[in-house]
């Protein structure tokens, strides 16, 4: 090896780690045939559209098991819904692993997943609850304007929170 291969291997990158960007995983979930209760697949279509890198999207009518590995595999994980009471026009709930035994398969708790992600992947990513206020919930394919106001306003708290995680401008 010549000194100056030596000194240019020297200067090599490979050796460094590779820096991975925070992966984030939003679950929009709610029924778009019943007017407000499409709030949360509505954020997850508005978050999609960014492009982001390591930002990763599913949308659908209701949380199920598959979830998990779709939460195991990210590094944060907003669980986006309709709220039918509480409130206005929003309310962001930091969430926990807590196993609920439950005799549906058409409710799933996000702690429930969370705690199947930790107990069979041995993952436990920061995950939070969006629960965006609704007000109807009718055979209609279309949000409310009240409904429509509240998903733009938590919008602006998602995308920042994301936008902070990633490190983007």
């Amino acid at each position: 090896m010549t000194a100056l291969a030596a000194r240019s291997d020297l200067h090599a990158t490979s050796w460094l780690p590779a820096i991975q960007m925070p992966r984030v995983l939003v679950l929009g979930y709610g029924n778009p045939g019943r007017q407000d209760d499409g709030l949360g697949p509505a954020a997850a279509a508005e978050i999609e559209a960014l492009g982001w890198p390591g930002v990763t999207t599913r949308d659908n009518y209701q949380l199920v098991i598959e979830d998990v590995v779709d939460i195991a595999a990210h590094d944060v994980v907003w669980f986006v819904d309709a709220a039918r009471e509480g409130c206005e026009p929003y309310e962001v709930r930091s969430l926990s692993p807590a196993f609920d035994i439950t005799f549906t398969s058409h409710l799933v708790k996000p702690e429930t997943l969370l705690a199947m992600a930790s107990q069979y992947y041995g993952k436990s990513p920061e995950a939070y609850l969006l629960g965006i206020r609704g007000y109807q919930f009718e055979f209609i394919e279309e949000l409310t304007e009240f409904a429509r106001n509240n998903l733009s306003q938590a919008m602006e708290v998602i995308r920042d929170r994301i936008r902070t995680v990633l490190e983007v401008p």
